[in-house]
């Protein structure tokens, strides 16, 4: 039998094959057994957001400063409290590890509520800094201070390995990784996707419309993980677009440690991650790997026979070597493909 296991974040996980948190699967407790039945290695819960705490703060305090006015009804599936419950129910379930999802935009806004996480059984923290600055006289120093100070917030309070979930708009992407390394991150999750608000022509209004990821998605994170592999000491998890076994092969020839699965599960099912596991070990028999450590990081850029691929050198062979589907022949167009 072909070996699948891998290390993320100092645990030995059967497989690659990670359930991301962006999947609302995780909000029935019921799926987290069957997630683990169906080949996953380990679970990150759906999000706890700040706002959540921030709310319930509200909360209190309008209920202690004014007793007998009602609060608004909260839009959040769970509290606080019932996250906590959530995890170590979660715990008790399966075997494989539980990662806790804190979605994050400002510096101290989870105070002592990180311990509780860790107390409640957490094997190590997701923290996913969302944020759209808008704030014309904010630098790009302030924004990557505020990531900073929002790790280190966190990785001082707890001794759970703590992954960076973040996006790649950053002017020096390798640099902030360094930075966030220093900050005590033991890894990272490449990349956040923003979903971008749509406008209804019919209504004439903004509004929300979820577009699932494709396999077209992976190649930046793809790209990025293959440039920082072996740079720093932080173990890589690849997020975006991981549809197919192929598209988890490839992340581990860059230096992947995991691949965070959430799109393929919702538009096929949970009992999809046996078929993309049973699509894995297709391959790498017929490849005549033994294990996927044996590949991991063979095709990153420290050790690709040509490193300048993943920089501005294959933009240039990109743009060169592209050929349009039609062509002018004899004045009329023509399939280049036909």
């Amino acid at each position: 039998m072909v070996d699948l296991s891998t290390t993320y974040l100092g645990m030995t996980l059967r497989s690659p094959l990670v359930v991301g948190a962006a999947a609302p699967l995780t909000e029935n407790i019921d799926n987290i057994k069957r997630m683990e039945d169906a080949g996953a290695a380990a679970i990150v819960l759906h999000s706890l957001f700040e706002e959540q705490l921030l709310e319930e703060r509200y909360e209190a305090y309008h209920q202690f400063a004014h007793p007998t006015e009602s609060y608004p009804e909260s839009d959040f599936p769970v509290d606080s409290e019932a996250y906590l419950e959530r995890i170590s129910r979660a715990k008790k379930m399966v075997d494989i590890p539980i990662f806790a999802s804190l979605n994050s935009s400002i510096i101290g806004s989870w105070g002592d509520y990180v311990r509780l996480v860790e107390q409640a059984g957490a094997d190590g923290l997701e923290l996913n800094i969302y944020d759209v600055p808008t704030d014309l006289s904010m630098t790009g120093d302030r924004v990557e201070q505020t990531y900073l100070d929002i790790v280190r917030s966190v990785t001082d309070a707890v001794n759970l390995p703590v992954a960076v979930k973040l996006s790649p708009f950053f002017s020096n992407m390798a640099n902030m990784a360094k930075r966030l390394s220093n900050a005590n991150a033991s890894g990272l999750v490449l990349f956040n996707r923003f979903y971008q608000p749509d406008i209804n022509l019919e209504t004439l209004e903004v509004e929300s419309n979820l577009l699932l990821s494709t396999s077209r998605e992976m190649r930046l994170p793809m790209r990025w993980i293959a440039i920082l592999y072996r740079t720093l000491p932080l173990d890589f998890a690849a997020t975006g677009g991981i549809i197919t076994a192929q598209d988890v092969i490839k992340m581990m020839l860059v230096g992947a440690n995991v691949t965070m699965l959430v799109s393929v599960l919702l538009s096929h099912g949970i009992e999809q991650l046996q078929k993309i596991e049973k699509d894995m070990v297709e391959w790498l028999e017929a490849k005549e790997y033994d294990s996927i450590a044996q590949l991991q990081g063979s095709l990153s850029q420290v050790n690709c026979p040509v490193p300048s691929v993943f920089e501005r050198a294959q933009y240039l062979k990109a743009l060169q070597t592209y050929q349009p589907y039609w062509r002018m022949v004899d004045g009329s167009y023509v399939k280049n493909y036909a």
